[in-house]
């Protein structure tokens, strides 16, 4: 579906207030419905549900009506101003009128495996400290592209490095900082290309062991709060992409023997 934005002219709409950021954990919510965006879009001023970006997809879920009625949520994304939450009723569907409040329930058990692996993801560039060339997250299975100049990784090696980091339960948290910080530490950046979306003055980090020592980095996403909620976690192959681009699926499960 496209994502239709306000009339010309218009005046650009509040964004919306971004509950998960905060607070990942909080898998359903209370929220006014602001507008309709396009065919079915709903808009609400606050949201738990999180729109997909940085590799990690949409949530979805169902929000329901006063009267008991669900409504089947299939995506998130974000409008064309990256700003407005959209999240995405299933096709069909008899939609709430504007001004009605709702219960936004995500799909829970899905949200959770999206954090952990998220959160694996983040531990695989601790271990493989190079430039990152692509991403995606999944519910079963993840993937992360390195710049890496050799061959010299193996499944088993990288798989023990990333459980010890998980059995260490390390904490991870969020903080905020100005763009211009984020300029004073372009270090900070691991990917190769694309950058922290800019434009609100501020950038959201998430951060692994105490003070962050263990990793710091940009992202938007949704994460668990220790390294050990993660769990089993395995290399399930390394392939070459091309000369030094080297990709990592990582899946849950420990490595099969």
């Amino acid at each position: 579906m496209t994502v239709l934005g306000g009339p010309g002219g218009a005046a650009a709409p509040a964004a919306t207030e971004r509950v998960y950021q905060d607070d990942a954990y909080l898998s359903t919510l209370e929220a006014p419905l602001t507008r309709i965006e396009g065919e079915r879009g709903l808009v609400f001023e606050r949201t738990n549900f999180f729109a997909a970006g940085g590799g990690q997809p949409g949530d979805s879920g169902f929000v329901e009506t006063a009267d008991g009625r669900q409504i089947k949520i299939v995506d998130t994304v974000y409008a064309p101003d990256k700003a407005t939450v959209v999240m995405l009723a299933e096709e069909g569907s008899a939609l709430p009128a504007a001004g009605e409040t709702l219960v936004l329930h995500v799909d829970w058990k899905r949200r959770y495996k999206l954090m952990r692996m998220h959160t694996a993801c983040h531990l695989l560039t601790v271990v493989c400290p190079f430039p990152i060339t692509g991403a995606a997250v999944g519910e079963e299975e993840s993937r992360i592209d390195f710049d890496i100049p050799d061959a010299s990784a193996d499944k088993a090696g990288v798989t023990a490095q990333l459980m010890d980091l998980v059995a260490a339960n390390h904490s991870v948290f969020t903080r905020w900082i100005t763009e211009a910080e984020l300029d004073a530490n372009p270090g900070l950046v691991k990917s190769a290309n694309v950058k922290p979306p800019r434009g609100s003055g501020r950038i959201r980090l998430v951060c692994i062991g105490e003070n962050g020592s263990v990793d710091t980095q940009p992202c938007g996403g949704t994460h668990v709060q220790e390294t050990g909620e993660v769990g089993d976690i395995h290399i399930g192959k390394i392939e070459k992409k091309g000369k030094s681009n080297r990709r990592f699926r990582i899946r849950f499960g420990p490595l099969p023997g």
